[in-house]
């Protein structure tokens, strides 16, 4: 009931409509007497294009009608005497206007409540209590709300038509009666005088009667048609506005869900919701395309003078190209081909025409065609400049005929097999290297729809893709498709891009690709962006606000190598992640790498901890690379504590042999940092004990630890040392025993290379690659 008080207190002309919503086929009165009981009842729970749902509205006209004599029934007195018959009145009318149709009634109440709805939320801009709706639900509300107010304009058209037709076929035979009377008199030359003079009179009597019928009736007949044609104009407008809201606004953000999907970002969701929007549209238009004809075909079966025949051309020229802009801009691909496209490699991609079964175009079902065009080829077809297909390239396997899918109503062509075969290149501009070149496959189709009564020639654009020839050229590739997916805007001229936007905007497409490769809700943080944005600027600024306001260039981003070093800001960016995702999610995941430090960082971080604390940073200076770094006791200068950098591991490292288990090799790291004990972060992912003792048997294990150096930083001197600190022992199986270390195992930064000196791990492997019974052989010799 509280809606229906806040209805009453509507003004103006907001007033005007919700008093217009009722009548006869629905009166006022009743929604006024059982307000509590109507706006308490399961409206919408009835779907209305679902002819089982029938015997649920009958309950509730039932319902209806016994809640109506029910409140009938309680009205006393004098003044409730009028009432009391009046309700019973409506309860007899409802019942016998429904009963056959009582879907109609479901139909007609949610208008009334919706409309209603809408007419509150307008004029007090709140949303009406008790209905928690977000924007989205209410976007959708809208949109089912228009489609109510279109159905119902469409079907008083209709009627209004049938209307017209009826009196033009009375009409018609009034004007035969008239050209009866006409050959009447005209036959009275041989009928004799006296006879003559007496029926003479009586017909040219009749016919001036029908004549002067005839032109009233006519004047009529206009009036009729130019208000039926002023009511298509105003469907005509509604359905444009319905049709921009679907296809300028949720279609559009629907495919930029799908553009940020390559990014990472979340899922651009299902098409069924818009497919049944443009479905309803499709078959509004329709009706209203079928109306407009008729029309045109009465005014040529009785042509009348005035402009009714430039108005029905103008109207069924303005549905013609609804209509067309409806299946243009419905057929699109629901999987985009890949964006970094490898040649002489499969690939899939599926393209569909959402409005394809309605408009029964599967009836003879169409075939598309794929082909890849360049970036200028793209803007001259959007120009329509170029009305033939040029490609760039040659794919195989780019014919497919579109399937129809009874169930789901969809009608859908998949390219499963394709590849690109050849690419021809055009010249590049400047700087601009190959893996900036995009490229795009163009579907299009041809189809016709009303038995040929229109042909249309369809072409769909997929978002751009970067062709390479090799798997090194992936990296750079992958850049031109992030920056691309992340600052195309909605409209654009293909394929154009901002060459710089402010760094937040970026912060925010690497926080999504990153989430998305690590499969996780863990992204960057804000010390992790500050982290990166003193990198891609050379800044030491520790303030997140100073990077606020700046602005990155294409150039910064992947053209330009970082200051001393031979790769871009991406190019180490994109390291990072492939070896995080092959090697590393689960640790990143668990928060045990913090992974964006800088070595300064970590020195000042871990002084301030026991010996044995260690943290994992990824390296500056080499690409996919991460290092551990602890903090222990100088053993030249006893007291003295230094922070030591092993050199950075890479995924060659970890495919042969875990960073768990190389972190519980080091017997030294004790605590991850902050004060965690290693073991209880990183024992569930170490080997299973039956392979250490494998390792054992084979003699590479020695006294339950791996043989492992003793680093010093940069500049030092040792002798290696297993982690017990016991001298250098030789290693059996003939690997020799361990050199002393000299500087060249040191990296440029005092970092110690593991692997220059003995990589356990790389026995192993040997060992257990060779024939069972060689191992055991070389065990007992």
């Amino acid at each position: 009931m509280a809606m229906w008080i806040q209805a009453q207190q509507l003004q103006g002309e907001a007033l005007h409509q919700m008093q217009a919503l009722y009548g006869q086929h629905f009166p006022i009165e009743v929604r006024h007497y059982l307000a509590q009981w109507i706006e308490s009842q399961l409206w919408d729970s009835v779907e209305l294009d679902n002819p089982s749902e029938e015997a649920k509205a009958k309950r509730l006209l039932d319902n209806l009608v016994a809640e109506l004599q029910r409140k009938a029934q309680l009205q006393g007195g004098e003044d409730g005497f009028l009432l009391k018959i009046k309700l019973g009145h409506y309860a007899n009318q409802l019942k016998s206007t429904y009963d056959r149709c009582p879907l109609e009634l479901v139909r007609c109440i949610k208008h009334i409540l919706h409309s209603e709805q809408r007419l509150v939320q307008e004029a007090t801009n709140v949303s009406v209590e008790g209905v928690a709706m977000d924007s989205l639900s209410q976007r959708h509300q809208q949109i089912n709300q228009a489609f109510e107010e279109l159905r119902l304009a469409t079907q008083e058209t209709e009627n209004e038509l049938r209307k017209l037709q009826h009196s033009q076929e009375y009409f018609i035979i009034q004007y035969q009666e008239n050209l009866r009377i006409q050959a009447q008199l005209s036959s009275l030359s041989s009928v004799p005088a006296a006879e003559r003079t007496q029926r003479e009179t009586t017909l040219q009597s009749k016919r001036a009667t029908v004549e002067a019928w005839l032109t009233r009736e006519a004047s009529t007949l206009q009036k009729y048609r130019l208000d039926l044609s002023e009511q298509h104009q105003k469907t005509l407008a509604l359905l444009r506005k319905q049709q921009t809201l679907i296809l300028d606004e949720e279609l559009i953000q629907w495919k930029r869900r799908q553009q940020l999907a390559g990014n990472g970002g979340p899922h651009e969701g299902g098409l069924d919701v818009l497919q049944s929007w443009c479905e309803k549209l499709a078959d509004l238009i329709w009706q209203n395309r079928q109306q407009i004809r008729r029309c045109e075909h009465l005014t040529q079966q009785l042509p009348l003078p005035g402009p009714m025949e430039e108005l029905l051309s103008k109207l069924n020229a303005d549905i013609t190209d609804i209509i067309s802009a409806l299946v243009t801009s419905t057929f699109i691909i629901e999987k985009q081909p890949p964006q970094v496209l490898k040649t002489q490699t499969k690939f899939a991609a599926t393209v569909r025409l959402l409005v394809g079964g309605k408009l029964n175009v599967h009836m003879n079902p169409p075939q598309v065609k794929a082909v890849i065009v360049s970036e200028q080829q793209a803007k001259a077809l959007l120009k329509n400049e170029s009305t033939h297909s040029e490609s760039s390239g040659e794919i195989l396997n780019n014919n497919c005929v579109m399937e129809y899918h009874q169930a789901t109503g969809t009608l859908s062509a998949h390219f499963r097999n394709m590849s690109l075969k050849r690419i021809k290149r055009s010249d590049r501009r400047g700087a601009e290297s190959v893996t900036e070149e995009k490229f795009t496959v163009l579907f299009e189709s041809q189809f016709s729809v009303g038995g040929n009564e229109l042909v249309f020639h369809v072409k769909t654009l997929s978002l751009p893709v970067v062709v390479i020839v090799h798997g090194s050229q992936d990296n750079n590739a992958t850049a031109t498709v992030l920056w691309d997916n992340a600052f195309a805007e909605p409209g654009r001229v293909p394929f154009i891009v901002p060459d710089k936007v402010l760094w937040p905007q970026l912060c925010e497409a690497l926080d999504m690709k990153y989430k998305a490769e690590m499969h996780s809700g863990r992204g960057l943080s804000e010390d992790n962006l500050v982290f990166l944005a003193q990198k891609a600027f050379t800044s030491s600024s520790n303030n997140p606000e100073d990077y606020r306001n700046m602005t990155i260039s294409w150039a910064q981003f992947n053209r330009e190598s970082l200051p001393g070093r031979n790769f871009t800001f991406w190019q180490w960016f994109d390291g990072v992640v492939e070896l995080m995702k092959k090697h590393l999610k689960p640790h990143w995941n668990d928060g045990a790498i913090l992974g964006f430090v800088n070595k300064q960082q970590a020195q000042d971080m871990l002084l301030s901890k026991p010996n044995g604390t260690f943290l994992l940073r990824f390296s500056d200076s080499e690409i996919g690379g991460i290092t551990i770094a602890w903090v222990a006791e100088n053993p030249n200068k006893p007291g003295e504590r230094l922070v030591w950098n092993l050199l950075p591991y890479t995924t060659k490292d970890f495919s042969i042999r875990s960073l768990a288990d190389r972190i519980s090799d080091l017997n030294h790291l004790l605590f991850l940092y902050p004060n965690r004990l290693k073991d209880e972060v990183f024992a569930k992912y170490y080997t299973p004990p039956l392979c250490i003792h494998v390792m054992v048997m084979c003699g590479i294990y020695v006294s339950g630890r791996f043989t492992t150096p003793n680093p010093e930083p940069s500049g030092g001197t040792s002798a290696f040392m297993d982690q017990t600190a016991s001298p250098s022992v030789s290693h059996p199986n003939n690997f020799g025993a361990y050199p002393s270390m000299s500087d060249a195992m040191l990296d440029a930064d005092g970092d110690f290379d593991l692997d220059d000196t003995m990589d356990v791990a790389r026995h192993v492997e040997e060992l257990l690659s060779r024939p069972m019974a060689n191992q055991w052989s070389s065990q007992h010799s």
